[in-house]
């Protein structure tokens, strides 16, 4: 089995910890085990200086596995290599929340023996694509985003007005510091921590949700993930941020943001006890009165 490993070009006590049991165990089973170029020099001279570990600056579809070792964010970023070439994620936690990265430091060996073994199942993650008019060199780079497309102010404390049609109808225009547009996996990130819904993996629904609204009655809206929306900010400067993911680029108000569903999935590998609503009670602590 080919398998890239990838990870945060920074230090980190836990995440040491987690590649060393890592390659342990993928050694083990034979694996032919590539680092991130950058990542590896974050290791210790044993595993930088191993014959048995090679390196990538990009991959292709002989790769079985892209392990990430971090947390949520980690495997935002590693999308970036899988790209559309269908590399199954897995996702190793040594961040904080995890709801991709759920698989823990100590559960590491018991979770490759089963995913070796085939005895485990793919989430598949839909993604948003976006384009600009006219055309931005970082955009025509890396157009889509797993979690969420974000449009917000930029060098001001003034609210922006982001005017949105779906399927070329006006639906509004949002008076606020700026607009998500959520997958059904961004459901638990930024949407969220805006008041968006929760949405299921498997739900064929992307999410719009305001930020800090001026209107009290502008409130999050599903959409249908086949719908194509169309963004125009104004605003009392003459540029705004606009996000995918975790990589921010600026934009001039003369910009037209198109975002359509992407034409390809990202697979998350997922253990056979491991289920969406089960994570969602573990980590939003759902269930849980912490007052006794």
């Amino acid at each position: 089995m080919k398998v890239a490993i990838y990870g945060q070009n920074y230090v980190k006590d836990t995440t040491q910890k987690a590649v060393e049991r890592l390659l342990d165990i993928l050694l083990r089973q034979q694996a032919n085990v590539f680092f991130e170029s950058e990542f590896i020099t974050t290791q210790n001279a044993e595993i930088q200086n191993s014959s048995a570990i090679s390196t990538f600056d990009k991959l292709d579809k002989t790769f079985d596995l892209l392990i990430s070792v971090g947390g949520d964010g980690t495997i935002l970023r590693a999308v970036t290599y899988v790209r559309d070439l269908g590399i199954p994620i897995v996702g190793i936690n040594t961040g904080r929340l995890g709801f991709l990265a759920t698989i823990q430091i100590d559960d590491i060996e018991t979770a490759l023996t089963e995913i070796f073994k085939g005895d485990y199942k793919i989430s598949e993650r839909s993604l948003l694509s976006v384009s600009t008019d006219p055309e931005h060199s970082d955009v025509v780079e890396t157009n889509f985003a797993l979690n969420e497309i974000a449009l917000s102010r930029k060098n001001t404390t003034s609210m922006i007005t982001v005017e949105t049609h779906l399927n070329d109808e006006f639906l509004t225009s949002y008076w606020a510091d700026g607009l998500i547009l959520s997958t059904p996996t961004g459901s638990t990130g930024y949407s969220l921590s805006c008041g968006g819904p929760v949405i299921a993996p498997d739900a064929n629904n992307f999410a719009l949700t305001p930020i800090a609204p001026h209107n009290l009655s502008a409130r999050p809206l599903i959409i249908p993930d086949s719908t194509t929306v169309t963004l125009r900010v104004n605003g009392r400067e003459d540029q705004f941020l606009m996000s995918l993911d975790s990589r921010i680029v600026t934009l001039s108000n003369t910009t037209t943001v198109i975002v359509k569903k992407a034409d390809f999935v990202i697979k998350m590998v997922e253990l056979l006890d491991e289920t969406f609503l089960a994570t969602l009670r573990k980590k939003l602590l759902w269930g849980e009165d912490r007052r006794n």
